[in-house]
């Protein structure tokens, strides 16, 4: 996109907050459009403004595309043991567990936990899955069918998102706050791993949720977490992301969109109404910034779509401040002592690899692994990858058999002896 279109975007959303300050309801159904982009980047964890190919196919064909994907698709079916958290300020939290195969695991793993942890029957090793912003923990599909019955895992949905209720302290016009994020895993893990060893596994927003616990919970670090994967995310300075646009269309961008997103929030049926007539538009900006490969499955990007879709407006608007505030750099050092995967998509827009870089340059010891033809929604893009580092992780913390491979989408078996 061009400087000049990127400004026009601008303007436009400019546009958008003044109709909102007039209370003129025209202008709010005349500007959904408009906030329908506006939606569908954030949402996608991006600015505003990016061209799109045209579309050569009719609007019913691609509704009944879409019906056909979501009917056929089996991702984000997996269903754990549910449990509910309560967050500190009294928010509704729900999670997953997924226990271990009485029948498949405990003979495999049970001699290597007993060496690591010095107990005879020691409490399983429990990895925790904390997913990114707009999304759910349906996000780690793949690699929860991979570890399934072979680990024990937790999968939690943050406030606001998913299955877990509104935020409480939202309801008060109290901001989100990254912090919070922290305490809300903290509650989630005493709730649902209350003993034994933990690995954390964040994705993008959910990276940046296990360094506010480790900030906020160092003990809990030196004394359970035996293993941290950060999957796309970042440790501060995403001020400073330009998300794939010119110098002049980001800055365009930043100076109207905090406001932009305010006055969407306060109109979220309006806006909801503009989504949905956009939807196409939607998708392709979703696409653009969840993925980078040419042939990723229709299946998987519309998968994707839908767990984007289904966040409210209004929640978007009340995260986005939080991002701009996050800095958990020195946070870091409370894992310097841990078995550690940093892994990002080399062409992730919404945090770019570079800034996994900046967390591997503080954790020397790290697996740094960035994937080539991936963008931000790595683990739905190229899962093999992701599982196999992820299960590798695993067997050097103990918590998976030494035997243990991956095949294909993300499905686990142990090795039997030749």
């Amino acid at each position: 996109m061009s400087e000049s279109s990127a400004e026009a975007v601008a303007n436009a959303a400019s546009a958008a907050v003044a109709a909102s300050a007039a209370g003129a309801a025209g202008g709010w159904r005349r500007a959904t459009g408009i906030a329908g982009v506006a939606i569908g980047v954030v949402a996608a964890g991006a600015a505003a403004g990016v061209a799109l190919e045209r579309m050569t196919v009719g609007r019913g064909m691609r509704q009944k595309a879409r019906l056909a994907l979501d009917s056929a698709g089996p991702y984000g079916a997996l269903r754990g043991m549910p449990g509910k958290a309560f967050g500190d300020d009294g928010t509704e939290l729900y999670y997953e567990v997924d226990d271990i195969d009485p029948e498949a695991a405990p003979a495999a793993i049970g001699p290597r936990r007993r060496r690591l942890f010095g107990r005879k029957a020691p409490a399983p090793v429990t990895v925790v899955f904390s997913h990114g912003y707009c999304l759910s923990q349906d996000s780690w599909h793949f690699q929860r069918a991979a570890l399934r019955g072979v680990v024990r895992t937790v999968h939690w949905d943050q406030r606001s998102h998913g299955r877990s209720a509104r935020g409480v302290a939202q309801g008060r016009d109290e901001p989100v706050t990254i912090e919070q994020l922290g305490r809300d895993l903290k509650a989630v893990i005493d709730a649902a791993a209350p003993e034994g060893p933990i690995v954390l596994v964040g994705h993008s927003m959910g990276g940046m949720t296990v360094m506010a616990l480790a900030d906020q919970y160092p003990e809990l670090i030196s004394e359970r977490v035996v293993g941290v994967a950060f999957v796309g995310t970042s440790s501060g300075r995403l001020g400073e992301v330009n998300y794939g646009l010119p110098v002049a269309g980001v800055n365009a961008v930043r100076r109207v969109l905090p406001g932009v997103l305010k006055a969407l929030g306060q109109r979220a049926d309006l806006v909801e109404k503009g989504r949905r007539a956009t939807a196409d538009l939607f998708a392709g900006i979703i696409k653009r910034y969840s993925f980078a490969s040419r042939d990723v499955d229709p299946a998987v990007a519309r998968f994707a779509e839908r767990m984007i879709e289904s966040t409210p407006i209004d929640v978007v608007a009340e995260y986005y401040p939080a991002f701009n505030d996050h800095d958990k750099t020195e946070a870091l050092a409370h894992f310097a002592d841990l078995p550690m995967l940093v892994l990002a998509g080399v062409q992730d827009l919404v945090t770019p690899s570079e800034h996994s870089e900046a967390i591997a340059d503080l954790l020397p010891d790290a697996e740094l692994v960035l994937v080539p033809d991936a963008g931000h929604l790595v683990m739905l893009e190229h899962p093999e990858v992701v599982t196999d580092r992820l299960a590798d992780l695993l067997t050097r913390t103990g918590a998976v058999p030494a035997g243990a491979t991956v095949k294909g989408y993300g499905s686990t078996s142990t090795a039997q002896p030749g």
